[in-house]
């Protein structure tokens, strides 16, 4: 079997088709296929008329390929003129050939991700054909341009053969969602052995260095301090210093691409117990503006998730939405599902959202505009994540104005000077093919969007700035905040030790400024949030009750005189991003719970303490946060809840297409 590393378009049946059904001389049919005057329907749907299909719809999807610069089949199946399993009904009587609807009995030699990838997988002997064919996009036109009817396979939609594929060798599927980065690329995978055996290692380490430094004579005792205080406060300084970089909420004027340019883009959206924002998901999804023909959007559930599943209206939604059942395995994460859905992308371009998101419509545009013009050692953009319910509670309001800083004044600064950024857990755009050649995400990972950002540094690439808002829900109560930032955390500790397993090989990879930002936004934010409390606490009683000797000697006083710095650009770096990006976005009144700011990250500490003890009693246990509560929202894009999706919300395109089916 020909296997393929692509599904986007292109004519990839060729092959498929001389090794099926022979060359095309032993065939006696040409796979050219025959120009067609302009009133001419395209091949793919022509046959459609003779199926009785209103030639209305059919003139209109010809149309919106054309425009697109894509194929009428898709373009048709995708904006829901027709119901794929009708379409592809047509098309095997159309070429003679069995179509399998029911139970599909597989042979030998059936594998994930490699039959679905080709789209094409053995029978069991016996079959109406030794082959299954589930032929997708430019495809479909080279079949009946060249049916070599005398040993045509069996035909069925791309849809049924997954779900089979996927009900035939579910382990197949679980295991490579879970473990191919470990197999494939273990050193950056998370380590297998219990995070217990590190945790004792890393403390160890740090008891040993303590008690060397408690043996030193006091000159090199004192160096040793202060070396450490550079170190924090360079890592401070560095928050501090990307106040100075322009980074503007609104995008600058990019050239948009025409529609024939766009590339197919995927969309990979994680669902578990949503049912709650799935009408307002589907409409988030439903108002991108992007060509219909263009988008390939997966919907993940998981495989006991029945309320998600119900709550989806799958016999109203058009193809370009597919709704991906992952097998049943461990560790229930949600990189797993993503890693599933990954060698499945059809497009160029993916991104992936959470089940609450409502991503700005024009994202996906801009984002290829921005990647088009962008060399390729740039392989993710990360959009500005907005917190759009900061009036639910003082706790959401301060959750709003982190974001604020990080999104909108951090991570944008980083990205500009070329800076490893920690990724979002969402609306981060990547380079198809970059994301398959690292092996996807790392399934025991519970951060895995910061371990990708890093593995992207470490394999050369940088990431890139898109200014564009996807508008998020933040717990708004004490109990969900704690245990999604208690998951967070632990995730970077996880990224920390998997990273950190040969620092000095790690530091050589990225570069010296580059190991400094690292080391500031993973295991330093953790390291930071551990020791918040005690360092105020110092501090407090410090200036508040003792006298702050002053030595003789400068060398003497260094030291106290550091640690004053270091406690004022530390408050600085937590406080002075979330200022800056309020000013950015214009939220005069948010800036004024920024006194809160200290007392919030006690309740960080808190977590990093909790995610430490997580770690080694469930280092995978996924603190799943419960969405669709949200009452109040900043921007006004969030729909009220309660509304039900209709098939109009889910079957109307970008591109205007009607709720029309045939």
């Amino acid at each position: 079997m020909v296997l393929l590393s692509e599904r986007g378009g292109g004519d990839w049946l060729t092959p498929l088709l001389y090794h099926v059904l022979g060359p095309p001389g032993e065939r006696g049919v040409s796979v050219q296929r025959p120009p067609a005057g302009p009133a001419a329907l395209p091949s793919e749907i022509a046959f459609l008329l003779a199926e009785g299909v209103d030639g209305r719809l059919l003139v209109r999807a010809a149309a919106a390929a054309a425009a697109a610069g894509t194929d009428a089949a898709t373009a048709l199946l995708n904006a829901g003129l027709i119901a794929e399993s009708a379409y592809y009904e047509a098309l095997a009587r159309a070429l003679g050939a069995p179509y399998l609807d029911g139970p599909i009995p597989f042979g030998l030699g059936l594998r994930f991700p490699d039959s679905l990838v080709a789209g094409l997988a053995p029978l069991a002997p016996g079959s109406v054909s030794p082959w299954v064919l589930a032929p997708w996009g430019r495809a479909i036109a080279d079949l009946l341009d060249a049916p070599g009817r005398a040993a045509m396979p069996a035909i069925t939609s791309p849809t049924r053969l997954r779900e089979a594929v996927f009900a035939a060798i579910p382990e197949q599927v679980a295991d490579h969602a879970a473990h191919d980065l470990r197999r494939r690329a273990p050193e950056r995978a998370t380590a297998p052995e219990p995070a217990l055996r590190w945790l004792l290692v890393l403390a160890l380490a740090v008891t040993a260095a303590l008690c060397l430094c408690a043996a030193l004579p006091p000159p090199l005792a004192r160096a040793v301090v202060i070396a450490g205080q550079i170190l924090f406060l360079a890592m401070a300084a560095l928050r501090i210093a990307a106040l100075a970089i322009a980074a503007p909420v609104e995008p600058e004027a990019v050239a948009p691409l025409a529609e024939a340019d766009l590339p197919v883009y995927t969309v990979l959206v994680p669902l578990h117990r949503e049912a709650a924002v799935v009408p307002d998901l589907l409409r988030a999804l439903s108002a991108l503006d992007y060509p219909a023909a263009k988008l390939d959007i997966k919907l993940l559930l998981e495989a006991d998730d029945a309320e998600t599943a119900s709550a989806l209206p799958r016999d109203t939604l058009p193809a370009r939405f597919e709704v991906i059942t992952v097998p049943p395995g461990g560790p229930r994460t949600k990189p797993r599902a993503l890693n599933a859905a990954l060698p499945l992308a059809r497009g160029a371009l993916l991104t992936v959202y959470d089940a609450e998101d409502v991503p700005d419509p024009g994202q996906l545009r801009l984002a290829a505009a921005l990647f088009a013009r962008l060399p390729a050692r740039t392989a993710c953009l990360q959009g500005r994540l907005v917190i759009d319910n900061a009036g639910d509670s003082y706790l959401a309001r301060v959750f709003a104005l982190e974001y604020a800083g990080l999104f909108d004044v951090l991570n944008p600064a980083f990205a500009r000077c070329g800076l490893p950024v920690p990724l979002g857990g969402t609306s981060m755009h990547l380079r198809t093919a970059v994301v398959r050649a690292l092996h996807g995400w790392d399934a025991h990972n519970v951060t895995e969007d910061a371990d990708l950002g890093l593995r992207l540094a470490l394999a050369g690439y940088t990431v890139g700035d898109l200014p564009s808002p996807t508008f998020e829900e933040a717990p708004a109560r004490l109990g969900p905040w704690l245990g999604q930032r208690t998951r967070w955390l632990k995730g970077l500790v996880q990224t920390s030790l998997t990273h950190g397993r040969r620092p000095l090989d790690t530091a050589r990879s990225l570069g010296g400024l580059e190991t400094l930002c690292a080391v500031a936004l993973v295991p330093g934010t953790v390291a930071s949030a551990l020791a918040y409390p005690v360092c105020l606490v110092a501090a407090a009683w410090s200036f508040l009750v003792l006298e702050i000797p002053a030595a003789p000697a400068f060398l003497d006083n260094l030291p106290t005189g550091l640690a004053i710095t270091l406690f004022g650009t530390g408050l600085a770096a937590l406080v002075l991003p979330a200022l800056a990006g309020c000013a950015r976005r214009g939220w005069g009144d948010l800036a004024q719970s920024v006194p809160w700011m200290p007392v919030y990250f006690l309740l960080v500490s808190l977590a990093a303490w909790l995610a430490l003890i997580e770690l080694i009693r469930a280092p995978l246990r996924w603190n799943k946060t419960r969405h669709g509560l949200a009452r109040t929202s900043r921007s006004g894009r969030r729909a009220r809840r309660g509304r039900p999706a209709t098939p109009c919300d889910t079957a109307r395109g970008p591109d205007g297409g009607a709720c029309a089916s045939a």
